[in-house]
């Protein structure tokens, strides 16, 4: 039976087609939910994309995060099921305190646009596991306030516990805290990332293929993943 993978859609969505769009390619079938509808319609996973939700008024993801469609998702969460923020999805992710930390300005206060060079560091995830520890990746950055902080005590648990999922080589294009580009849950299920790996999952429009990676990771954890 085919996966299916719900993509959802806030109001200021930017990336939720192509987020739709690389879950069709890497095999699954992508559902479309919508903000205001609590119900995430049996899907076996879920992906916030990236854009600008609700505008960003307040502070981003801080306004999405008490939409009707994350109370279930937090609720699915935190009963194991898998779920991808990706840039506004990441921020939402920490604003429903399903991981620690939060995204603020970029230290040098520009948006940053570039293909970015990752270095993946935790390979056990629902969304990484089709990757090798150390395995460098290239997937297109675009934020103006990707910069992941932490107080230091939550940065070292994070790094004793192999919660940093990826970071950043080459440059830090925001200022982000140890270079963390992407972080998970303690349970593995919850990966936040900044970059887009959806804009990196065809050869005619991404700098790579390596996104698609992330996106195959969590069909081969819920094949493996008990019934």
């Amino acid at each position: 039976m085919t996966a299916r993978v719900g993509v959802v859609t806030f109001p200021g969505s930017l990336d939720d087609g192509d987020a739709a769009r690389a879950v069709r390619i890497a095999g699954a079938e992508p559902v479309r939910l919508w903000h205001g509808d609590p119900d995430l319609h049996g899907v076996d996973a879920v992906v916030l994309p990236g854009g600008f939700s609700y505008g960003d008024y307040l502070r981003c993801g801080a306004i999405a995060r008490f939409a009707p469609v994350m109370e279930t998702v937090v609720q699915a969460a935190r009963g194991g099921l898998p779920v991808l923020g990706i840039c506004n999805g990441f921020q939402i992710l920490c604003e429903a305190h399903l991981l620690p930390g939060a995204l603020t300005r970029n230290q040098h206060l520009h948006f940053r646009n570039r293909d970015q060079v990752l270095r993946i560091e935790a390979a056990g995830t629902a969304w990484t596991n089709a990757f090798q520890p150390g395995q460098e990746v290239l997937v297109p950055v675009k934020n103006g306030e990707g910069c992941y902080v932490a107080d230091p005590a939550t940065l070292d648990r994070l790094e004793a516990e192999g919660r940093v999922v990826a970071r950043y080589l080459g440059g830090n294009p925001n200022g982000s805290q140890r270079d963390i580009a992407a972080i998970t849950n303690e349970a593995g299920n919850v990966v936040g990332i900044m970059p887009h790996p959806e804009h990196a999952v065809e050869a005619l429009t991404g700098p790579s293929l390596d996104g698609l990676g992330f996106f195959t990771s969590v069909l081969k954890h819920l094949v493996g993943a008990p019934a």
